[in-house]
């Protein structure tokens, strides 16, 4: 289950204790919380429940999934968790199994799971959402009060990236998510600009860490500098996920000076 508590650390606004034996550690699952100078990227808050599961039981009553919330610099993580099956028991002062074969759940997933999350957001935004998800790697653009609904088996868990939607004077939409193959995607990002005075809009981020680093783009970048270096990037227009690659700071809490046009 060390995945599942991962990413319960990573929306937890927590720090992170690593108690594997020598040569046991699984560095795959690390490089999701900890970037390569050893620092992690930390929600601002402790983590807490979702309003709708607040006041409901997410380990006994068989229907409700366990979601925490947390906000970063520039976006909102939602974890969610299926807890049911077990639970501390008061009697034995101990976890104990109540249920065998705990159930699959559907739930749903607003922006508004994020409690101010407008205050991370850009003047003048209208309440529209990217909606990340870690493990399933899809991009949902979510209008405002709307939601999307999420199904897990006993143990699964999934982490969201909520991006507030910036519309441009270019006619663009665009939203950063981050450092994609991080658990908390949102939390690389430290920095961030937009200038929409020009004819064509450009977006103005500084960013930690390394790896592909994705952004919902309603149309394709016409350019994108790292550190005034010209990079590659991908495009899916269906989508409009666009992603990018970031090598290793050679200082440790670097921040990289990406600019993006539109």
């Amino acid at each position: 289950m060390a995945e599942y508590h991962g990413a319960a650390r990573a929306a937890g606004g927590c720090a992170i204790y690593v108690s594997d034996k020598p040569g046991r550690h699984d560095f795959n699952l690390l490089k999701k919380l900890v970037l390569p100078d050893g620092s992690v990227l930390r929600a601002k808050y402790p983590g807490r429940p979702t309003r709708d599961c607040l006041f409901s039981d997410p380990v006994r009553d068989g229907k409700s999934l366990l979601k925490i919330w947390n906000l970063n610099d520039f976006t909102g993580v939602i974890g969610v968790f299926n807890c049911q099956g077990a639970g501390w028991c008061e009697v034995t002062r101990k976890m104990v199994n109540h249920d065998e074969l705990p159930g699959t759940i559907t739930s749903i997933i607003r922006a508004s799971d994020v409690e101010y999350l407008f205050q991370v957001a850009e003047d003048g935004w209208i309440g529209d959402s990217i909606l990340y998800s870690h493990l399933g790697g899809e991009v949902t653009y979510l209008p405002r009060n709307e939601f999307m609904s999420i199904t897990l088996k006993p143990r699964e868990y999934e982490v969201f990236t909520i991006v507030p939607v910036m519309a441009l004077s270019s006619g663009s939409k665009f939203a950063p998510i981050g450092l994609t193959k991080m658990f908390n995607s949102g939390g690389a990002i430290k920095g961030l600009k937009f200038e929409t005075e020009n004819p064509v809009a450009t977006v103005i981020m500084k960013v930690r860490g390394c790896g592909p680093f994705g952004a919902y783009s309603s149309t394709k970048p016409q350019r994108i500098t790292v550190d005034s270096e010209e990079v590659e990037f991908e495009y899916e227009g269906k989508s409009g996920l666009v992603t990018f690659a970031l090598k290793v700071p050679e200082e440790e809490q670097y921040l990289w000076n990406i600019v993006i046009e539109l």
